[in-house]
């Protein structure tokens, strides 16, 4: 049976017209999630801590500030947008205590709620909203009228009504001008833990990286190992996104494609797909929630260690000076704990 997909045509933003909507933290999902909001006329207020570097990006974009105890009591619908390590500790600090009868928590993200870091009320409405794209591109579609895919999911229904509050919601962020399908947050979570694991992150960088590294063992310039391993990457992908793997396939050469349908297999084997497996087994058993919150709640030792090893590695310096000399590519500098609010969220 095909999903439903809901869109504007269907979906009414009037459940959440006389509510006040909190958004939790004010980094990529929940700058866009507010101004997004505040755009479509919704009452929306920002809850972050004292010491917050955002609180002053937040009140320059228009936005009533509060801490997040009593922006908690002040608000209807409480959209938690915290990162999943951070989130028990705001709960159990903030929230917990102010979650009243009759309150909606919100996700962008089922981790919190599927591997029970956290334990809900029973007499308040559970929902998730997730846009399938970063905040970023979250705000910058839908200042240009457009927007993302989303899904919604509902983990408790006190009110009756959760659904439709989920539907209002991505509706105000607009991601039913594109498309919002139904899921649950068991399939949410581990759909994107094992995407984000084993394909769009772990599983290209680690095969980029593998590709360049053969490359340049072998004698080749690492500038032309670069172009082909990681540059090029990005156009075939894109058109992967926007015809299909089999677009992408009519688009390029015929060598390339039957370099593509005969050579990948080889290298993208049964023995990588056993291994996806075992890694989606530690995904719904759990094991991997455990050790990340472990690695988290242990300083990030390991983490750290690893991010410092995986910064040196000769493709960032190459790719570095490459990049310098793309006037087409815009530079954008990341600073560890900045607000992506910063450079993302106003209005063009």
């Amino acid at each position: 049976m095909a999903a439903k997909i809901h869109t504007n045509k269907d979906v009414s933003i009037a459940p959440l017209k006389k509510k006040t909507l909190a958004v939790i933290g004010f980094g990529s999902q929940g700058h866009a999630h507010a101004l997004n909001l505040k755009d479509s006329g919704l009452n929306v207020l920002v809850g972050l801590h004292k010491k917050s570097k955002s609180r002053a990006i937040a009140k320059q974009l228009g936005f009533k500030v509060m801490d997040t105890a009593e922006a908690v009591k002040a608000a209807d619908v409480i959209f938690i947008a915290t990162p999943d390590t951070v989130v028990p500790e705001v709960y159990q600090k903030d929230i917990a205590k102010n979650l009243t009868k009759g309150k909606t928590l919100l996700f962008a993200h089922g981790f919190a709620i599927h591997f029970k870091t956290i334990t809900p009320p029973k007499n308040v409405d559970v929902i998730l909203v997730a846009p399938k794209g970063p905040g970023h591109t979250l705000r910058s579609q839908f200042v240009e009228g457009k927007g993302i895919p989303g899904l919604i999911a509902v983990h408790q229904d006190v009110s009756g009504k959760a659904k439709e509050t989920a539907l209002a919601w991505a509706r105000g962020i607009g991601c039913t001008r594109a498309g919002v399908f139904e899921t649950n947050f068991r399939e949410e979570t581990v759909t994107d833990l094992f995407g984000e694991q084993c394909v769009i992150c772990g599983g290209a960088a680690a095969l980029v990286k593998a590709g360049f590294e053969v490359l340049v063992k072998a004698g080749y310039q690492p500038e032309m190992a670069y172009f082909e391993c990681l540059h090029e990457l990005k156009l075939t992908v894109d058109l992967m996104n926007e015809s299909g793997i089999a677009g992408m396939r009519f688009s390029i050469s015929e060598t390339a494609e039957y370099g593509d349908v005969t050579v990948g297999p080889k290298i993208i084997d049964r023995a990588v797909k056993k291994r996806m497996a075992k890694q989606l087994k530690a995904i719904e058993s759990g094991e991997f929630a455990r050790e990340w919150t472990a690695e988290y709640a242990g300083g990030n030792k390991h983490f750290n260690a690893i991010r410092k090893a995986e910064a040196l590695h000769p493709i960032e310096k190459i790719g570095a000076k490459l990049r310098a000399s793309m006037s087409w590519i815009k530079a954008r500098k990341i600073k560890k704990g900045a607000s992506q609010a910063s450079f993302t969220s106003t209005s063009r």
